[in-house]
């Protein structure tokens, strides 16, 4: 499958997910343009050659404007074949980054959960479904649903918040016993030292393979996160522009507030 090949799938799957949020999507040359000025862009995803199942997905919130944020997140997929890999990941992205995304837009908690944090004064997070998946998942699900990790991150993310408008925080961790991972990436951007933080967390190592995936949008409080709000309900960009920058079975906890866990779609679904 050569690079437009996997483009394709790629739109294709984004606007079908899309829809699941009531938001029509469609394909228009290099991006996937969405209500107002919204839209998906899609780069390759650096240092594959395609078959490897990663997407590298930025949603838009003002099309045509260089100055405005982009949500950028990579995602893997499974499957037997490149386009289940590639159908896979963008439905990955779409329960967790997407669904943040769509709840800072819609602001009526249907797809995630809004908090203050003590530990991060300023900063309006957002929450998106936390999805587990692999073998044996009951233990790290029943964790995430007792435990509120961003309070427990925040000394070592707060310095990582560079930009004053939003920030998107993807947490990545589990595995098994003795292989593990514990990756926190703050806009894009590998963060060491709340890595290390979450990997020092006491959430469960079973025997078998076992991961979560979740994304928090953190935006400043004020005037920024009501004109963030309003982008689906400007007229759409006259002329496309690039943006400045450039997982299987889900199950999910559902708990109060940040600590709710909203149920996550199953694939196919």
């Amino acid at each position: 499958m050569d690079a437009e090949q996997r483009l394709a799938v790629i739109q294709r799957g984004v606007v079908r997910e899309m829809a699941r949020y009531d938001r029509e999507f469609t394909i228009d040359g290099a991006v996937v343009r969405g209500p107002g000025t919204t839209a998906v862009a899609i780069r390759e995803h650096a240092g594959e050659g395609g078959g490897s199942g990663h997407v590298d997905l930025g949603f838009v919130l003002r099309l045509g404007s260089a100055d405005a944020p982009v949500v950028w997140d990579c995602a893997a997929g499974l499957g037997t074949t490149e386009t289940e890999k590639l159908d896979s990941a963008v439905r990955m992205w779409a329960g967790t980054t997407a669904a943040a995304v769509v709840e800072l837009l819609d602001h009526r908690g249907r797809y995630g959960d809004h908090r203050r944090i003590a530990e991060l004064p300023g900063w309006h997070a957002v929450q998106g479904p936390a999805t587990v998946f692999g073998f044996q998942s009951e233990r790290l699900t029943g964790w995430l649903g007792e435990h509120e990790l961003l309070p427990a991150l925040a000394p070592a993310l707060a310095p990582e918040l560079t930009d004053p408008r939003l920030n998107g925080v993807k947490l990545f961790f589990g595995g098994r016993a003795g292989d593990e991972v514990a990756e926190v990436r703050v806009n894009g951007t590998v963060c060491p030292a709340a890595s290390r933080a979450l990997g020092a967390l006491d959430w469960p190592r079973a025997e078998r393979f076992c991961w979560a995936r979740l994304f928090v949008l953190l935006t400043a409080e004020g005037g920024t996160l009501a004109a963030v709000r309003t982008a689906e309900a400007e007229p759409p960009a006259v002329a496309t522009a690039e943006p400045a920058r450039a997982e299987v079975d889900a199950r999910t906890v559902r708990r109060g507030r940040l600590s709710r866990w909203w149920q996550a779609r199953r694939a196919g679904q």
